[in-house]
């Protein structure tokens, strides 16, 4: 097994147990249009004039690619997954035992763009969607951590806030 296999199977394994939330933050059918037609104007205006393989060739690259784009930026999930005793948070590749959880805050789809602002803080751990309207504010209550606190998007605020704050106190 080469080394990048042996990673992945880690992550994997780490990854696993009882999930207590799980959300994707995928990009909605309605954002699609767009990138869609302008990726095949990029085509039109690559191929113009030219006969043969070189006018059907430029559709064959650029939409899928476009497709690929739109797949990868939503492929970013949200859990909270339960393993040997211990609750964890995961947003995207990054984790956080549900332990260090200090003070949750529901950020409306409104002041979300004070607190990814003008509020923020620099060292702070940050996943933002702009197509996901609210966010979940968490400060983080371990002294070793230089991490204010985590601040990412999800569609279900309200229950991961209070999912969190059950798990933390049990």
């Amino acid at each position: 097994m080469t080394e990048s296999a042996n990673v992945a199977e880690e992550r994997a394994s780490k990854i696993t147990g009882e999930v207590l939330h799980s959300e994707r933050l995928y990009v909605p059918w309605w954002l699609w249009p767009l990138p869609l037609l302008g990726g095949g104007l990029l085509a039109a205006e690559i191929h113009m004039g030219y006969p043969g393989v070189r006018a059907w060739l430029p559709y064959l690259v650029v939409l899928p690619l476009v497709v690929a784009i739109l797949l990868s930026m939503g492929r970013t999930k949200v859990r909270v997954l339960a393993k040997d005793g211990e609750t964890e948070l995961w947003v995207g590749d990054a984790h956080l035992p549900v332990r260090y959880v200090g003070d949750v805050e529901v950020i409306a789809k409104n002041d979300k763009r004070r607190a990814l602002g003008r509020d923020a803080d620099p060292a702070a751990f940050v996943v933002h969607r702009g197509w996901v309207g609210p966010a979940l504010r968490i400060r983080l209550d371990d002294p070793a951590d230089p991490t204010p606190y985590w601040l990412f998007s999800t569609r279900k605020p309200e229950a991961l806030a209070k999912l969190l704050t059950e798990h933390r106190s049990a």
